[in-house]
């Protein structure tokens, strides 16, 4: 089958079913990053990888997300620095939970050793 887009030309072969571009569309969901205080307790076990972004001006920032159940939660640095603290304290510690009060630039993180 041939499609002629402007004059750009698409060759598809056979096979497969191909879903359309509105099917495609109606399922799409967007993944979004969740923050790591939507948890209700957190292993401190949980590998975190590096991510990057663009904010609204368009600059690049770095970030951390835990990856859980295949959903991205965002970790930001002061939940790691809070819990660097509590670790000094309770080197043993299994979990903890993120209260998180605020929004944007003036939320404020609190870790909790469960």
């Amino acid at each position: 089958m041939k499609v002629e887009i402007g004059k750009n030309i698409l060759n598809h072969k056979g096979g497969g079913k191909m879903a359309t571009l509105k099917e495609e569309a109606s399922s799409y969901e967007k993944k979004q990053t969740k923050n790591i205080a939507e948890l209700d307790s957190i292993p401190i076990d949980l590998e975190l990888e590096n991510r990057e972004g663009k904010d609204n001006e368009g600059k690049p920032f770095k970030y951390k997300v835990a990856v859980l159940n295949g959903e991205d939660y965002r970790v930001p640095w002061t939940v790691l620095s809070d819990l660097k603290a509590i670790l000094k304290v309770r080197p043993d510690l299994k979990n903890i939970k993120v209260n998180k009060d605020g929004h944007g630039l003036a939320t404020k993180y609190t870790v909790v050793a469960l």
